[in-house]
Parts: C-alpha cells; sequence; structure tokens
C-alpha cells in the first residue's frame, strides 16, 4: 500500500465517539462496497492509528486511515463525498504517499464471537427449521462473555439488524495481500503501520 488518506473524529458535545463511529464506518463500508469487484474483494484497507487494547477496555481512538496501491483508487472512491453528511463531525486529508519509514505491517479483521446465545440460536433456527425457542434451549445457559477488542456498532441495510463489528488487529513482519472485505477489513492483507 503506498497511498493513504487519513479522516479524523473530531470530538463534540452532540455526538459521543461511538455513535459517530457508526456513522462514519457505514458511510465508509457503503462507498467500498460500490468498489467491490466480482469477487467481493476490495483494493482499500482500512487501519486504526490510535487502535488500544487494554486489560478492562479498548479503543479504535479517533483516527481512521485508508490504504491504496495507487492514488486513482483513493480519488475513485471519494471519502468527501461519503462523508458529506458528517463534515461538521470528521476531518479528512488529502491523499498522501505513504512514508518511506514505516514501524511496520498490520492486519485488521473482522472478529466474530461464537458466545452469544441468542445470535447462536436464530441461526440454528433458521438453518435447521426449528423455532427460535427449541433452538434457544439447545444452548442452554450460555452468557454472554467480556470480548477484549474493540467494536463499531452496525446496522445491516439488508435485514435492518443491529450488530457489532469487532475488530481485532495482528502485527505482520512482512507486507501481504491487497484485497479486502466492503468494511476494509481482511484476515490476510497487511497495510502500513506509521
Amino acid at each position: 500500500m503506498k497511498y493513504y488518506l487519513e479522516i479524523t473524529l473530531l470530538p463534540n458535545p452532540d455526538i459521543n465517539l461511538l455513535t459517530l463511529w457508526s456513522k462514519v464506518f457505514q458511510q465508509i463500508h457503503l462507498g467500498l462496497v460500490e468498489m467491490q469487484d466480482d469477487q467481493k474483494r476490495v483494493s482499500i484497507g482500512v487501519s486504526f492509528p490510535e487502535y488500544v487494547i487494554g486489560e478492562k477496555y479498548s479503543v479504535l481512538g479517533g483516527k481512521l486511515r485508508l490504504f491504496a496501491q495507487n492514488e486513482i483508487t483513493l480519488a475513485r472512491f471519494d471519502a468527501l463525498r461519503w462523508l458529506a453528511r458528517l463534515s461538521d463531525y470528521v476531518h479528512c486529508t488529502s491523499i498522501r504517499s505513504v512514508p518511506e519509514k514505516i514501524t511496520g505491517h498490520a492486519i485488521y479483521q473482522r472478529y466474530q464471537p461464537k458466545i452469544n446465545a441468542e445470535r447462536l440460536a436464530r441461526r440454528y433456527a433458521r438453518r435447521h427449521g426449528v423455532d427460535y425457542d427449541t433452538a434457544l434451549a439447545r444452548y442452554g445457559e450460555m452468557y454472554n462473555k467480556c470480548i477484549p477488542l474493540p467494536f463499531i456498532r452496525q446496522k445491516s441495510l439488508s435485514s435492518e439488524q443491529a450488530f457489532c463489528l469487532w475488530i481485532k488487529k495482528t502485527m505482520a513482519t512482512e507486507p501481504a495481500g491487497s484485497a479486502y472485505s466492503s468494511y476494509g477489513l481482511s484476515a490476510i492483507a497487511t497495510v502500513p503501520e506509521f
């Protein structure tokens, strides 16, 4: 990844950071969906330069970077257009070259915990043609464990279902891949860290 732009979420008394992340990331996701290829892959990856994992809580921070191999891809994405309705709450830089001195490479991927009994029951009921209560009984006293990863609340535009988009960061020794999901995340493709 050779080019990037940075989006800063601006502190505002009208809207808290978690709500703002939801709105900003929903818009970024919609823009990336429009750029998908035939395999539903996107050539723009994201990073969260202020990402922190703590013992009691984890945060994404207030910055988001979008990366691409060339300026044309980021220009075609047109982040300002997608974030126009949030212009009072975000600042978007121009497209820049990735610095030559970087601190490493990271993989930002979606993490889907399999600990929510209600979600598992809904899935089981749908797949096996049983009612929800029967499926829920199958999972017994399963509890909602605390996940130590930061997340962004999202809403599926197809099902209207709200969900948490958990984001896991892993450091990598070498750059790899350049295909990302419509969230700009990947289990194998890296983005530069600086």
